[in-house]
């Protein structure tokens, strides 16, 4: 056992004593030694109930013979972090978190671990850490919240908060009944009730196999989701014992497996940022086999062929308690495997092959449809290339009105989300423009920020099929509407929309796949030549992910 490294020989009696002195027992000690890494946290509902999951999955590593330590990690709140500066943090927070873990399990020579893990970008940090540190891993994803409720409407996050603002300004809504709406979206622990990125990176870790089945979807405050924890547990003695790492598992075929039931599920623009990474820990670019890294070149190849066939919140009314109860990951899993080729047949920590996992799957077919008849015959995501993102711009197709595929409107710019916010707020955004938001990319936020307000209340005011938005930033998952981002080059490169001008013609066709500035090159070159350059003044850990962070389309790593 690679903890052998701390515990056995005369030389290591120093070690010995400190391990005893955590209370390790003579007995145990010569057990494997498995790591918890939580993500516990008070000031996030979806991490507010991991100390009952961290016994959980400390019970099951005891019962299955080995020894648990538990460590903690950071995580960031996006919701809360939305709209001020500290949103600056998130994406940065990514690496920041695999580093965590990278280092604990290394200095203390662990045999496994269970990574314990539930929102925005912790759980993409734990695949990233699970991939560079390659000891036997399983990922324990916490749960989705419960559905709010208020006066018999169904809540969400989305819906039932952020949207609300803009019906409330917009005089749809009293002020009390915005009250009411504030106290009753968010009613349990749990990550936020639909499609975001917290509850697409959940359902992908499962659908590449690092983490058992139904841990996706199974609510945060049920037995369920605790049997779960206590499994993982004491699966992952198991797979200490037969030495089965995260990189037996997680590789090109079933990133791309990841890639196909994201674009089949309409799930969160994010994947596309933190799959390319989770790639690049696989293969790193000091790797021999640059093919088989994952580049946006699949995304776009996949993005052409994969059919919508599953649709939830925040594009439809269905959440993650509806989409558990339907089947869940599972029954995505066994309509894939029967109706893509390119769907890849695999072995996870289940040490069981998909196929027989799903082999009995349950599928509510008014949720999950068959493939045949899908919702939308494009996929859920979509890259646009064009003058505006020669490198590529990512949207979230399933969450645009099908009547606006095809859109032109004039350029009403801004140099950050709270300039953009304040021309929304004060009425300045009409039918028929186009929001550019810049200078948020990951160099020149930094950090990338979410613009989830301003969409939020660009769809609140009414204007979700009568207005864009594009950005070199990004969006959360909860975002609908017109909204283009991760646009590359970005604005603090010199990318194109830095030199956008109020009044530019701007045209979207999501159907030809493009992005495209309607101004001829000699202007352009004419702009060019007089924009400034980009001037960083962040410093501190925002100044040292500004100085080192590669662009959106290489997944903004460091």
């Amino acid at each position: 056992m690679r903890s052998d490294n701390i515990k056995k020989g005369i030389a290591k009696t120093p070690h010995r004593s400190l391990l005893m002195a955590t209370g390790v027992s003579k007995k145990n000690i010569n057990s494997p030694f498995i790591g918890i890494a939580s993500s516990f946290s008070d000031l996030i509902p979806g991490h507010i109930g991991m100390r009952d999951l961290e016994r959980q999955i400390e019970k099951g590593i005891h019962s299955g013979g080995g020894q648990a330590f538990i460590f903690g990690v950071p995580a960031v709140c996006d919701g809360i972090a939305m709209g001020h500066d500290g949103m600056r943090y998130s994406l940065p927070s990514r690496d920041l978190i695999a580093d965590c873990v990278e280092t604990v399990a290394n200095a203390h020579q662990l045999d496994g671990l269970v990574l314990l893990s539930n929102c925005d970008k912790i759980t993409p940090a734990m695949l990233i850490a699970a991939a560079r540190i390659n000891i036997p891993t399983i990922i324990v994803t916490a749960g989705p919240m419960l559905d709010g409720e208020s006066r018999c409407e169904k809540l969400t996050m989305i819906k039932g908060a952020f949207e609300a603002i803009g019906k409330y300004r917009n005089g749809e809504i009293t002020e009390e009944r915005l009250l009411e709406l504030e106290e009753a979206s968010c009613p349990s622990a749990g990550a936020c009730q639909g499609l975001y990125t917290a509850n697409t990176m959940a359902c992908l870790t499962e659908v590449m196999g690092m983490s058992l089945p139904h841990c996706a979807t199974a609510s945060a405050v049920s037995s369920e989701k605790r049997r779960i924890a206590f499994e993982s547990g004491m699966q992952i003695v198991e797979l200490v014992r037969q030495n089965k790492r995260p990189l037996d598992i997680i590789n090109r075929e079933t990133l791309r497996n990841a890639i196909i039931a994201d674009l089949a599920m309409g799930g969160s623009t994010n994947s596309f940022l933190h799959i390319l990474a989770i790639s690049n820990a696989v293969n790193p670019t000091s790797a021999p086999h640059q093919e088989n890294r994952i580049s946006l070149t699949d995304f776009e190849e996949l993005s052409n062929k994969i059919h919508q066939f599953v649709k939830l919140e925040p594009s439809n009314d269905i959440t993650m308690t509806a989409f558990h109860n339907a089947g869940g990951v599972n029954a995505v899993l066994k309509e894939l495997l029967k109706s893509i080729p390119e769907f890849k047949d695999s072995e996870g920590v289940t040490l069981k092959k998909t196929s027989e996992i799903v082999k009995n799957a349950y599928v509510d077919k008014s949720v999950i449809h068959d493939y045949s008849e899908p919702f939308s015959t494009k996929a859920g995501l979509g890259i646009l290339y064009g003058n505006i993102a020669p490198e590529g711009s990512v949207i979230k197709v399933s969450a645009v009105d099908e009547s606006c595929y095809e859109f032109e409107g004039t350029a009403k710019t801004f140099n950050s989300e709270e300039e953009a916010m304040q021309a929304l707020e004060d009425d300045k955004i009409q039918a028929g423009d186009v929001v550019v938001i810049r200078y948020e990319g990951p160099k020149g936020g930094p950090g990338m920020r979410e613009m989830l307000a301003p969409t939020s209340l660009l769809v609140g005011k009414g204007l979700g099929t009568k207005a864009a938005l594009i950005t070199d930033g990004r969006f959360s998952g909860g975002t609908r509407g017109i909204c283009v981002g991760h646009i590359c080059p970005e604005a603090a490169n010199g990318g194109v929309i830095a030199l956008i001008e109020d009044g530019d013609k701007i045209r979207i066709d999501i159907n030809k796949r493009t992005l495209d500035l309607v101004v001829d090159e000699k202007t352009l070159e004419d702009r060019r030549k007089k924009l400034k350059p980009f001037e960083m003044k962040t410093s501190g850990f925002l100044g040292k992910y500004a100085r080192t962070v590669s662009d959106a389309s290489h997944g903004a790593i460091v």
